[in-house]
């Protein structure tokens, strides 16, 4: 047991190095070197190590090293996270601002503006001022739980400050007062990527071999959905507080400004750009500003978030659908720039569609240098009338993979040329043919190397096996070295193997083999979305999942049935008839299972077999309030199972809204429309067919 001594030095460390975090990630003025901080954090450590019963989760040593969650929980949110209207120019945003001034019957009332972050927003609570929980905003009402996650992430508080009279520290400020610490509180804010951890990070995965993220945004969402704490610790997320989504028992700040000191005064990071305006013309010169300079910064910005100041005016203003009136989104536009389209070339996909693309002369968009460029398909180049040689307008709306919005007309020469899809497969020599109706020309060549190398690529990806380490690159090499020629190769693999190839140290080769062999327990959905059916993405892999609970039985499916699933066409039940009609992609199935992967639903997890009852078959329902039995996606999967649709709003074709406590809205919507309403106890018993 430790003694009261090493008690204390424990406590008084675990102060200290709050206390540095604080300084350094949130005022940006640290006191003491990396060097000093580190030999705090290793005695500190050596401490608790020493002496495992005074371990607390709330140390600032325990931010990384959890172990793997098995999944992510539900959350529902206690207050929604609801999203923002947009204002795309100077008279929308002053319409915005004359419909709230005509609601309150004043004139004279500030804002509040600070740019708006292009990351995941996140929802922190805490109890007796530590972190318990973190949560993404998932639907707004319904997220998920990313706590071991969120602690990682160092400029995020485990522990708060405290408030303390002093003056404020963000600029402009007159101090606060000494308000008092909620029992329990929520905090909102927005994870994302720094632009230079971003492209760190990128660099480590080009030399890795593996896929770069296309932008920020998507990393940050990705990376705090690992299930893996230690992987989101290693990729460098920050925060910006921007809320206070509500306190208990406790008096709080009466305008969004104090607020906002008052949060950075509990340790919580806010954004030192919030500004505080009287006038419209004050606010329209921040955006514009704004607009200027939004990439000179170390985050991605798509706009200004601009809220009404008194959190009275705020609530008197409320709601409009699921959006504020009290706030509105000034966005930026799409950064676009002017370029040459040098030529076009063709990608081949892994279901063998031709998808052109713009070989573009260099330049910046959005602060990055963009080379090539999304053309769609033959029939989007011919309606833009895009030809060889022009100038053309490439825009990266949001910093996503650039495109070809159209032709500079009036700068042609007469030499440009106009593009002709290929008669063969550049990849295989192979004709290539198009359906009628389609959209996509498409090389019917199975065996096409193209075609191997994208499918096994969407097989790894994580969106299907997640195999983590296995990249573009890597994936390349097999192919090259003939270590793999289709999926269930990948099974196949052995460390001595993997370390004869380039750059595949024994460390790597034996991390990849354990993400192999973890990869054969995906979930069922994960596995059909990685077989790389035509027209079968993530939730239509899910009906087919819950409708007929493993591999083989879906491959037996004939057409009629799988177009009797609700939600599944003729187009999508005919592509997945002709997947499994072939052959070879039967063969595949055999040898994944003979592989050891998993190709049916794990015990218990109740899907509706394909000769079972679908009682609610053709039926759509929705979901309200708080329920006894079940967890609102225990309902809805419970619904989906039985052939039923689910639907977040009540229209007229709605045919049963299933109201628990609490309901809100949708009870009424329900009884204003005539829709029939169903208990808990109800819905269970229309899917036994014993409802009266």
């Amino acid at each position: 047991m430790a003694d009261a001594a090493t008690t204390q030095r424990v406590q008084e460390l675990r102060e200290q190095l709050h206390r540095h975090n604080y300084l350094y990630h949130v005022l940006d003025s640290p006191l003491i070197t990396d060097a000093e901080y580190d030999a705090l954090f290793r005695e500190l450590q050596s401490l608790e190590e020493a002496h495992p019963e005074l371990a607390d989760a709330g140390s600032p040593t325990q931010r990384v090293g959890a172990a793997p969650a098995p999944q992510f929980d539900e959350v529902t949110h206690p207050v929604p996270m609801l999203s923002l209207g947009n204002a795309f120019n100077e008279d929308e945003l002053a319409a915005w601002r004359r419909r709230a001034a005509g609601i309150l019957e004043r004139e004279d009332f500030a804002v509040v503006c600070e740019p708006k972050i292009d990351g995941l927003a996140i929802a922190l609570t805490y109890e007796a001022g530590r972190l318990t929980r973190a949560a993404t905003r998932g639907d707004g009402v319904r997220g998920e739980d990313v706590t071991l996650n969120v602690r990682t992430i160092k400029s995020v508080p485990l522990v708060l400050q405290g408030a303390h009279p002093h003056p404020s520290p963000l600029p402009g400020g007159e101090g606060v007062h000494a308000w008092t610490l909620p029992p329990r509180m929520e905090v909102r804010g927005e994870v994302y990527f720094p632009r230079d951890a971003f492209r760190r990070m990128n660099e480590e995965r080009e030399d890795a071999g593996e896929p770069l993220f296309a932008n920020p945004r998507n990393a940050a969402a990705g990376s705090l959905r690992q299930l893996d704490p230690r992987i989101t610790a290693s990729r460098q997320l920050a925060i910006w507080v921007y809320q206070l989504g509500w306190a208990e028992d406790t008096e709080t700040p009466p305008t969004h400004w104090e607020t906002m000191q008052w949060l950075r005064e509990l340790g919580f990071r806010v954004n030192p750009e919030i500004a505080r305006f009287e006038t419209l013309e004050e606010v329209q010169d921040y955006c514009r500003r704004w607009e200027q300079e939004r990439d000179a910064k170390n985050y991605q910005t798509d706009g200004v978030v601009v809220k009404i100041d008194r959190l009275d005016y705020q609530r008197h203003l409320g709601f409009v659908g699921r959006e504020p009136r009290w706030a509105v989104a000034w966005k930026f536009p799409a950064e676009r720039a002017v370029t040459r389209l040098l030529d076009i070339g063709i990608n081949v996909g892994r279901t063998g569609a031709l998808n052109p693309y713009a070989i573009l002369e260099p330049v910046q968009v959005s602060g990055v240098t963009v080379r090539q460029a999304t053309l769609h398909n033959e029939d989007d180049i011919r309606r833009k009338d895009i030809r060889i040689g022009d100038y053309v307008v490439v825009e990266r709306a949001g910093e996503v993979i650039p495109q070809v919005v159209e032709p500079v007309a009036e700068q042609r020469t007469g030499e440009e040329t106009e593009f002709e899809m290929p008669a063969l497969c550049p990849a295989c020599n192979t004709g290539i043919v198009r359906d009628e109706g389609a959209a996509a020309h498409r090389c019917v060549n199975a065996a096409c190397p193209a075609q191997q190398y994208e499918r096994i690529r969407h097989f790894v990806s994580q969106a299907a096996m997640d195999i983590e380490g296995l990249g573009e690159k890597l994936v390349a090499q097999l192919l090259d070295a003939g270590l793999i020629s289709d999926l269930p190769d990948i099974y196949a693999l052995t460390g001595e193997q993997l370390t004869a190839l380039e750059r595949m140290g024994e460390k790597s080769s034996e991390n990849l083999l354990a993400a192999i062999e973890a990869s054969k327990q995906r979930p069922l959905p994960s596995v059909i979305s990685g077989l790389g059916i035509l027209h079968v993405g993530g939730e239509t892999a899910e009906l087919l999942a819950r409708r007929f609970g493993n591999v083989e039985r879906l491959m037996d499916a004939s057409q009629e049935e799988l177009e009797a699933i609700p939600g599944i066409g003729p187009i999508v039940a005919a592509g997945i008839a002709s997947h499994f009609a072939n052959e070879g992609n039967r063969s595949i199935v055999t040898r994944l299972r003979e592989a050891g992967v998993a190709l049916e639903a794990p015990e218990g997890w109740n899907a509706a077999q394909a000769d079972g009852p679908m009682p609610f078959e053709g039926m759509r329902f929705v979901v309200t309030g708080r329920l006894e039995g079940f967890t609102r996606s225990q309902a809805e999967g419970f619904i989906k199972e039985r052939g039923g649709q689910v639907s977040g709003s009540v229209s007229k074709k709605t045919n049963y809204v299933v109201v628990g406590e609490e309901p809100g809205s949708k009870r009424d919507d329900a009884e204003r429309l005539g829709v029939a309403i169903l208990s808990e106890e109800e819905l269970t018993a229309l899917a036994e067919g014993n409802l009266g």
